[in-house]
């Protein structure tokens, strides 16, 4: 019944002197999305578009006038058979005049034009949604319009970090939260990272959300297999992000790296990793480099060079620079031998401004004491890790106040 009222006209015959003009309004719906009328006159035997003294306003009017008229038949039409059989008597077929084919239909409609003329009443009240734009240098612009970046940034993810990574904000605008991002969420979460570090893994590596969760815990599994525990390996994901990034073939190639050249056994290596999980993830060059550093440049021994990586593994990814200028200080001008270094390899990992600093007090003050079978002895990770107050008062036996002072001279 449905489709038989979308297909009827109602009509209205008016009189003139000259000729009968009749118009016709014809109403076909298009799917579920929208209705089109058509209205037009008869004049003798031709069909002619409402034209002529007729304003594009006046035509607008008659159409919202007709779409409301036909509703209010429709609705009576469907209540009861009574009133069904009294709107039969008003709606009729369509003629053949009516037109049905695609083309005429959008010809018809065209009759009201998007370039046409409207009032400030009808610009008011018209809604146009804001456009997601089609481009831009930020992420914030699209904030508002995605899921997926409001729920990264209520995690903690810093997208201006992301937005400065080569293709990453259209890999994030194409993902969807709840097939891409929440299922490895959950897998971090099952591994035992704690939620307070998903936006600090997401915001270091975003590609973390592209790979399977198969490859995921097949990384997983394969640390589990070295030994690695549980909580070693969420704690190992939580520091260095991209860990599960990197096949099994490479993880397996980077562990058998350090164990040759480092010469330990396979718990040395399994812990020098687990506290310095970036070994894993970053660049063996500078590995290789201040390894021939220490053995050749500073004069190192090899076991000396295992005790140093062992109790600081930063040393193996320090700048070169900074590791040849603190050496050179303590070797030569502090006059600290190699065993007492490498007895000590903390003072290798502090800072050589502060190194200098203290030395210099200490020996202003006659107490720059360095050898253990010595009185007054100084060892150097006291040197190093003690505060300033503590320093002038236990190392120094000087005030702090004197030891700023002092710091000015320099």
């Amino acid at each position: 019944m449905a489709s038989s009222c979308a297909q009827l006209c109602v009509r209205c015959r008016t009189l003139c002197q000259k000729s009968l003009t009749v118009t016709r309004q014809a109403s076909v719906q298009f799917g579920h999305s929208f209705t089109v009328i058509w209205t037009y006159n008869r004049v003798g035997n031709a069909c002619l578009p409402i034209r002529g003294n007729h304003t594009a306003a006046e035509a607008r009017k008659r159409w919202k006038h007709q779409m409301s008229s036909h509703t209010e038949l429709t609705l009576d039409h469907f209540s009861t058979d009574a009133t069904e059989e009294k709107h039969k008597e008003c709606l009729v077929p369509i003629s053949d005049n009516v037109p049905e084919t695609q083309s005429e239909l959008l010809d018809a409609a065209a009759e009201f034009s998007a370039l046409e003329e409207i009032s400030d009443e009808e610009a008011l009240s018209m809604c146009v949604p804001s456009a997601v734009p089609p481009a831009s240098f930020s992420l914030r612009d699209y904030v508002d319009k995605s899921v997926m970046l409001r729920k990264l940034v209520q995690l903690g993810v810093n997208l201006w970090k992301l937005e400065q990574k080569p293709n990453v904000g259209t890999m994030l605008l194409r993902l969807d939260f709840d097939t891409d991002v929440a299922p490895k969420l959950l897998f971090l979460k099952e591994l035992g990272v704690e939620d307070s570090r998903f936006g600090y893994i997401i915001t270091t590596n975003p590609y973390i959300l592209t790979e399977s969760l198969e490859n995921l815990q097949t990384r997983v599994n394969y640390l589990k297999s070295k030994k690695f525990s549980s909580e070693t390996v969420a704690s190992m994901v939580s520091r260095a992000p991209y860990l599960l990034n990197f096949s099994v073939k490479r993880l397996d190639n980077r562990l058998g790296f350090y164990q040759q050249q480092l010469n330990t056994s396979a718990s040395n290596t399994r812990n020098i990793v687990a506290r310095l999980p970036r070994l894993l993830c970053g660049s063996l060059e500078p590995v290789k480099e201040n390894l021939k550093v220490c053995q050749i440049e500073l004069g190192f021994k090899q076991n000396e060079i295992q005790h140093i990586v062992f109790a600081v593994p930063k040393v193996l990814t320090a700048n070169k620079g900074k590791l040849t200028q603190i050496f050179d200080f303590l070797h030569n001008n502090m006059k600290v031998p190699h065993h007492l270094i490498a007895k000590f390899p903390q003072v290798l990992n502090s800072k050589y401004l502060r190194i200098r600093e203290r030395h210099l007090f200490l020996e202003y003050l006659g107490r720059a004491q360095y050898d253990p079978a010595l009185p007054n002895y100084i060892s150097l990770d006291r040197l190093v890790s003690l505060p300033d107050e503590p320093f002038c008062t236990e190392l120094a036996s000087a005030t702090l106040e004197d030891y700023y002072l002092f710091q000015k001279t320099l």
